[in-house]
């Protein structure tokens, strides 16, 4: 299998492509999508968005300092892709893709009402990089669909139908692989990194063979007791013909006090 050396380009896909949304106080809000975002740090939580200057957006978060990102679901990607190529100069994007402003709690901007996971941020630094330049916002507040919440106060947002884009393309997430720490933690009969593997196989195993021993003693006990039937029939009948011959003995023969007689009935007398 070969390698290929390709010159310095873009190649940390997939990635999350959000909806940001911000506004100017007086205006219409807009909603720009951006994929160079990132989780940049955990405490305090931060986040970075990475804009070319001639978008339209760019102004208004530079000028406000604050924005909004709405995470995006399979539902909502049909708008994300929209609100990536059109501008905010010619039309309410809004407006345009039926979606509804959600007022936030501690910044101007809104943020989408149909994302379940919105998150305001303050901008702290801006970062002239080249194309582009990377806001670095922190997290002043988090907003989630309620929909997604057990009974237990648990947040499912697996549910949630996220989605990742891929050089050029959006894909849905696909089925869990692990959880962190999985690879290791303490797991009984895990071996080579299948863990659990073992266990179900055991059991399935464990399952077949009771299931084929107790089809075995049902079978033998179906032919013990076919086997004693029919013993039974054959000694009945057995027992019948005894009982037959030996009647038939006792009408041909007729016996004397002395016990001796013939075939005939006559008895025999000695000289």
């Amino acid at each position: 299998m070969g390698k290929q050396f390709w010159k310095p380009g873009n190649m940390l896909y997939p990635v999350p492509a959000v909806m940001v949304s911000c506004g100017r106080e007086g205006e219409q809000p807009n909603i720009i999508t951006v994929a160079w975002a990132s989780t940049s740090c955990s405490s305090p939580a931060m986040i970075s968005i990475s804009i070319r200057p001639e978008r339209y957006s760019y102004n208004i978060i530079k000028e406000t300092g604050e924005f909004v990102v709405n995470l995006v679901t399979e539902d909502l990607v049909y708008a994300a892709d929209y609100c990536g190529v059109k501008s905010g100069r010619d039309l309410d994007k809004f407006a345009q893709m039926k979606l509804t402003p959600l007022e936030s709690k501690t910044v101007k901007a809104p943020g989408i009402s149909e994302s379940p996971v919105n998150i305001e941020c303050k901008v702290v630094q801006i970062i002239p990089l080249g194309s582009h330049d990377l806001f670095l916002g922190e997290v002043t507040g988090v907003t989630v669909d309620d929909q997604y919440m057990d009974e237990n106060g648990k947040f499912h947002l697996s549910d949630a139908g996220l989605t990742v884009y891929s050089h050029g393309e959006y894909y849905g997430l696909g089925e869990k692989l692990g959880k962190f720490g999985y690879s290791v933690a303490k797991k009984k009969n895990q071996k080579n990194g299948q863990a659990g593997k073992v266990n179900k196989t055991d059991k399935i195993n464990k399952a077949d063979k009771a299931s084929k021993t107790d089809k075995i003693n049902k079978a033998d006990k179906a032919n013990k007791t076919d086997k004693a039937s029919k013993t039974d029939k054959v000694n009945h009948s057995n027992k019948d013909k005894k009982v037959s011959k030996s009647s038939s003995f006792s009408k041909n023969n007729k016996t004397d006090k002395h016990g001796s007689t013939d075939k005939k009935g006559r008895k025999k007398t000695g000289k």
